[in-house]
Order: structure tokens, then C-alpha cells, then sequence
């Protein structure tokens, strides 16, 4: 049966025959494996976060703290003893531009928000032809160092650097008329400085800006700026110029 050449091609069947055989088995138990895992769940890898609302509750307000008038917006005062003022630089009239873009940071809250001023005698020096009515509005003061030609505040800030420059307070008035009397009180640290007092003769309403450049530049501490109509407080707000305080937030 060895010499029959029918003997070495069923031995050479049979090896090919085991080959397949444990292939097949080995695919068998590899496709297996791979069917028991692809049924599990993946495991939740993903690192999750929750963000917190702050809750922290809101302390109450004792009944004999004064609160600030809605009306009155508080900005730190700094007005050049030395220089005249008039609207038309107010509302853009003048030629002058800033002297310098100083670096300044905002600042949330101001210290003198509570405290209301008194409008000194020495700027309330005409009669009004005309009484406000329930229209008159002298909208918030937003501080900065340029302007647009819209008379627009670019990049408004509560903290300024010490220094020399122009400081702009621009604002939107409506529901005014000519004949009444309007002054502006710039103050440092609470104490006047510089002011203004005139009959109001540039219409109804639209945009307009107060600048202030102090020859002996802008000291450190708060300038606040408040605005009266025919003895009323129209709108008041502060900055606040310390050159420690931006150096730190930097």
C-alpha cells in the first residue's frame, strides 16, 4: 500500500486536513472572544462636571441703611481748577482731542454710590425759563479716554491710571429745552474741583461729553462727576485713579 501513489495523496489530505482543522479552530475560538466582548457595555470613561449656581444667600439690608436715588449714577470727579468749560466741548464742539490713551481696568463698585451731593452756590448762579417735565432724562455717564465722532465712549472703564490725559464722560439726554439751567460738579476724593454753570441752549436731546485734563494731571483717588438740571440731580457716577490697582490686576 506504501509504494501505491494513492497512499501519499491520502496522507498528504489527511495533514491538509488537520491544518484546516485547527485554523478552523483557532477562527472558532477567536470569533468567540471577539462576540462575548462586542456584547458588553463599554465602560463610561467620559469625567463629568456640574456647574453651580452661586446660592449663597443674599444678606438683608437694615431698614436705616440709605439707598442710593435710582437716578443717580456715581463716577469719580476730576476737573481742571484752571480751565474754562463750556457745552460746546461737551457735546463735541471742541477740536480738542485726549492727550493719551492711559491703561485702565473696570472697577464694579464705587465708594461714594450712597452719598448724595449738594449742588454749591457758587454754580447755581441763574434762574430757569423752563421746568423740567416728566420727559427730562440725563442718561448714565460712561467714562473713558477717546470718543467716536458719534460722541460714543471707546472701551469705558471705572479704573484709570495716574497721569496725564483726557478723561471723557459722554451721555444721551432727552426731554430738555432751552431756558432751562444745567451745571456739571467735578470732585476729588468728595471735595469739589472744578465745575460749570449755564442755560441749557442745545436742544431736546442727543449725545454729548464733558473732558477734563488737569495741568497737574489726574492724582490718585476717586473723581466723581455729577450733573444738575434747574437744581436737580440729573446723573452722577465716579472713577477711581490709582496705579497700584492696575498694576495688580495685571
Amino acid at each position: 500500500m506504501k509504494r501505491s501513489p494513492y497512499f501519499f495523496q491520502r496522507l498528504q489530505a489527511g495533514k491538509h486536513l488537520q491544518t484546516y482543522s485547527s485554523a478552523s479552530l483557532v477562527l472558532f475560538v477567536v470569533t468567540m472572544v471577539v462576540g462575548f466582548y462586542s456584547w458588553q457595555e463599554p465602560a463610561d470613561t467620559l469625567v463629568r462636571s456640574a456647574i453651580l449656581s452661586y446660592n449663597k444667600p443674599v444678606p438683608e439690608i437694615e431698614e436705616d441703611v440709605e439707598e442710593p436715588e435710582a437716578a443717580a449714577t456715581v463716577v469719580d470727579e476730576s476737573i481742571d481748577t484752571n480751565d474754562e468749560f463750556s457745552f460746546e466741548s461737551a457735546v463735541g464742539a471742541s477740536d480738542e482731542g485726549p492727550d493719551s490713551a492711559a491703561p485702565f481696568i473696570t472697577v464694579a463698585d464705587q465708594a461714594f454710590v450712597s452719598q448724595r451731593p449738594t449742588l454749591p452756590e457758587e454754580y447755581d448762579r441763574f434762574d430757569a425759563q423752563v421746568e423740567l417735565n416728566d420727559a427730562s432724562n440725563l442718561g448714565t455717564l460712561d467714562f473713558s479716554t477717546e470718543v467716536t465722532d458719534d460722541y460714543e465712549a471707546v472701551d469705558p472703564r471705572g479704573l484709570f491710571s495716574e497721569g496725564f490725559y483726557t478723561l471723557y464722560a459722554t451721555f444721551d439726554y432727552d426731554g430738555l429745552g432751552d431756558g432751562m439751567v444745567w451745571s456739571w460738579i467735578w470732585r476729588l476724593n468728595g471735595e469739589v474741583v472744578e465745575g460749570g454753570n449755564e442755560v441749557w441752549a442745545y436742544g431736546e436731546e442727543g449725545p454729548g461729553y464733558i473732558f477734563f485734563s488737569p495741568e497737574e494731571g489726574f492724582q490718585a483717588g476717586q473723581y466723581s462727576l455729577d450733573i444738575w438740571v434747574n437744581g436737580e440731580l440729573m446723573a452722577q457716577s465716579s472713577v477711581v485713579m490709582n496705579d497700584a490697582a492696575i498694576a495688580a490686576n495685571n
